[in-house]
């Protein structure tokens, strides 16, 4: 019946009277079975050979797009003690608005008059220095008036030194004269005696003659005394003109010396006068940080400190703080080897926690609830996670996000690359393979006509 010995028992019983014994042995069942499995391998073909845009999946957050749009801690520049709150949680501020009122815990700022003292002494110090400028002033001027002393004796000095000094040359000569007199006295007295030895002249002549010697004598040895007198002059003057230079060199020089010891005090208190500007700024801009502000339009999302009284540290975040304005963004993280894949500009279709979505892997086209998105920058080092950052913003050829998406939601990225035949995914995946790399062709420019 079912032929499976040799022995045949078909002739002995009746297969019409058995109605699942006709149904086999009509063999249908193996006809569909193969029209099946025939029509099955054929689909299976055709969708082998249908498009499959290859992506890479991954998962990320919301954030901003810029820096300054994040969430963010307000800190207080100074230590001190919250004296009132302004605000609460979940309130909404502009920018500028005060937050919180906080008070002065160290000692050094208690003084109320602080800034007045300050400002008096940096006064006080700026008239020192103004002191100290007429001072040298007047040091200068008295250095002046000591080289024009010096200058006017130097020159009368030089003056009687000329004086003495034609004296000196007066005085030699008539020396000389005296000396040519006093020679010619002497000749002419020994040629007297001589005459009066002879008997040819008289006594009264010799004695007249002999006079006249001595006188021209005396006359010699005075013109030598004035002339010896004048040179001993003219070496006192030089000697008192050393000593007027010497004497004014030192009163300069003390003078000088005082000079640059006020200069010395001078610069002194200017560098006081400068350290209290200092001083006086840093007051000033402490009495600005007494009042907390808020650095932009915003809302505050969570109070860190709590309470009335309590004393926080320079630094010391107060609360955290959500900007108003900002652009959603998404960050995904890839794995290493997909890294060469990512490219600025390139596709990416998202999916937000939240929103329902049905999602195609391979034909995103087809899927419903997803946005679009587009690489906007790719990190240059790796992460702790051991992946790469990828921010991701809106397309703007794309319907818009939606505006209820708040910073720090979930998301799912594919990011789409080439499109390429089911089978050939199929093969890349059994075997492990990456997907295609490939550098997307920038967009052809048109000219102008």
């Amino acid at each position: 019946m079912l032929n499976i010995s040799n022995n045949s028992i078909s002739s002995k019983v009746d297969v019409n009277a058995y109605s699942s014994l006709k149904n086999v042995e009509s063999k249908v069942t193996r006809k569909v079975l193969l029209r099946i499995i025939k029509w099955s391998a054929f689909v299976l073909f055709i969708v082998a050979l249908l498009p499959w845009t290859q992506n890479v999946r991954s998962y990320g957050t919301i954030t901003t797009l810029t820096p300054d749009q994040r969430p963010q801690e307000i800190q207080s520049v100074i230590s001190g003690r919250i004296e009132e709150w302004k605000i609460k949680e979940g309130d909404f501020v502009v920018k500028g608005d005060t937050i919180a009122i906080i008070s002065e815990i160290k000692d050094a700022y208690f003084d109320d008059d602080l800034l007045m003292r300050t400002e008096n002494q940096l006064d006080l110090k700026k008239r020192s220095v103004e002191s100290y400028g007429q001072k040298i002033n007047a040091q200068d001027k008295q250095l002046v008036a000591l080289t024009d002393r010096r200058d006017l004796e130097s020159s009368k000095i030089r003056i009687k030194m000329q004086q003495v000094k034609l004296k000196i040359q007066n005085d030699s000569i008539a020396y000389q004269a005296a000396k040519m007199d006093n020679s010619v006295a002497q000749y002419q007295f020994q040629r007297m005696d001589s005459l009066y030895r002879k008997g040819l002249k008289s006594l009264v002549d010799l004695e007249t003659r002999k006079l006249k010697a001595q006188q021209s004598v005396s006359k010699e040895i005075a013109a030598k005394n004035y002339w010896l007198n004048n040179q001993s002059e003219l070496i006192n003057l030089r000697i008192e003109l050393n000593n007027i230079v010497a004497k004014y060199e030192s009163d300069y020089a003390k003078t000088l010396s005082d000079k640059f010891g006020t200069e010395t005090d001078k610069y002194d208190t200017e560098s006081t006068v400068n350290k209290l500007e200092n001083q006086y700024s840093n007051y000033e801009a402490r009495q600005g940080f007494y009042v907390i502000t808020a650095p932009q339009d915003g809302y505050i999302t969570k109070l860190l400190i709590q309470g009335i009284g309590e004393t926080i540290k320079e630094g010391a975040p107060l609360l955290s703080f959500m900007p108003k304005n900002h652009t959603v963004a998404v960050e995904v993280y890839v794995d290493p080897i997909d890294l060469p894949l990512m490219n600025i500009g390139e596709q990416v279709r998202l999916q937000f926690d939240g929103w329902p979505a049905i999602v195609f892997s391979g034909w995103p086209d087809a899927g419903y609830g997803t946005y679009g998105g587009k690489i906007y920058a790719v990190d240059q080092f790796i992460s702790a996670n051991g992946k790469y950052r990828v921010l991701v913003r809106q397309d703007e050829n794309d319907h818009p996000w939606p505006e209820a998406l708040r910073v720090g939601g979930g998301s799912k990225a594919m990011i789409l690359l080439n499109d390429v035949p089911i089978y050939y995914e199929l093969w890349r995946k059994i075997n492990g393979f990456p997907p295609n790399f490939y550098t997307p062709q920038p967009p052809v420019k048109l000219e102008k006509k």
